[in-house]
């Protein structure tokens, strides 16, 4: 599980508890760690497509090679 997936999964949880209870500061708490988690999903994907992109880590080995 992913760190950006367990914010959405905690999001979820307090959203819920929150209509349920009728407290809309914990509905919004629960949206902001949903987007928090959708967030850190898309860091995690740009920095993997950047590492992958980067080409070889050694300076001496070329695509030539």
């Amino acid at each position: 599980m992913t760190e950006g997936s367990k914010d959405k999964v905690k999001g979820k949880a307090k959203e819920a508890m929150g209509k349920m209870t009728g407290n809309r500061g914990k509905v919004a708490e629960g949206k902001a760690d949903q987007a928090k988690g959708v967030a850190k999903d898309a860091v995690g994907d740009a920095r993997r497509d950047l590492r992958d992109k980067t080409g070889p880590k050694d300076p001496l080995i070329t695509d030539d090679e």
